[in-house]
């Protein structure tokens, strides 16, 4: 048995903390896109 299997610090599904990492990743990627295409799109106004 490993040493530090015994005392888990946190218990949770490390699936779902993956999930929130990734979305919170592309909603950060992804509204940089929005903001560069509008910046794209009103210089050329």
């Amino acid at each position: 048995m490993n040493h530090f299997e015994e005392d888990v610090q946190e218990k949770r599904n490390d699936a779902i903390d993956s999930g929130v990492g990734f979305v919170v990743s592309f909603v950060f990627f992804a509204l940089i896109f929005v903001v560069a295409s509008a910046v794209d799109v009103f210089s050329h106004l």
